[in-house]
């Protein structure tokens, strides 16, 4: 249980699960305002991470920030509901064997009953955490999707392909530095929306299922700086 908790409590404080990112870049996909029919005739070919995008941009970062401080409190809640178990199951671990058999049948139901209870409340929690996620993410690509639109008219690309899903999830087996679109697209976008960069210093945060580098856990979404194939870690 204590692993369970840890693993929610790191979701929680970087948010944004993948597959809440899967619908909505299906939705940048098909944006609001398509392309003029002179769009698509070049064969030139760009990628994007619009699952890293979105956590680029000035207001991703700023957002997702906000979101994982309104977090906290809940996150503390419910680290203190499974110190209570954990502390009950250490005292039934330690006394159990001196207790009569009322009261050890009566601690072992408490802790069930409090288990139970947390049980519950990570779910809820997790949910809420997901749609306040998913929220975000739409409302940052659905602004971001026109940005690649017209980014893709002015500089000639024919097609631009995302990259936040690794192979096989993705058909995107590899690609090359020189074919990614990332920064310039996050650049302009920061320059469209006027939120200034976030105070706060260090990385920003990164989607709750992406895998970190060197890790092997989560999406195995890539830095968009580097050439490399895909990697099929899941």
């Amino acid at each position: 249980m204590t692993s369970k908790l840890a693993r929610f409590l790191l979701a929680m404080a970087l948010v944004l699960s993948v597959a809440a990112l899967a619908q909505t870049g299906s939705a940048a996909a098909a944006p609001a305002s398509p392309a003029p029919a002179a769009a698509g005739t070049s064969n030139k070919l760009g990628t994007i991470n619009l699952e890293q995008a979105i956590f680029a941009t000035n207001e991703g970062r700023r957002d997702f920030e906000a979101l994982s401080k309104k977090l906290e409190p809940k996150q503390n809640e419910l680290k203190g509901q499974n110190d209570e178990i954990e502390s009950l199951k250490k005292q039934l671990n330690t006394q159990g064997d001196k207790l009569n058999e009322e009261a050890r049948a009566n601690l072992i139901k408490q802790i069930e009953t409090k288990q139970k209870q947390l049980d519950r409340a990570l779910q809820d929690a997790q949910e809420d955490a997901r749609n306040q996620q998913s929220e975000i993410g739409q409302r940052i690509i659905q602004k971001m999707a026109p940005v690649l639109v017209k980014y893709a008219n002015e500089n000639g690309f024919g097609v631009i392909i995302d990259t936040s899903q690794p192979w096989p999830q993705s058909p995107v087996v590899w690609w090359g530095e020189s074919l990614d679109c990332t920064k310039a697209v996050v650049d302009a976008y920061n320059t469209q929306s006027g939120v200034p960069a976030p105070a706060t210093t260090g990385a920003a945060p990164k989607p709750a299922g992406t895998r970190p580098a060197g890790s092997g856990t989560g999406t195995g979404t890539k830095p968009a700086t580097q050439a490399k194939p895909a990697d099929p870690k899941q």
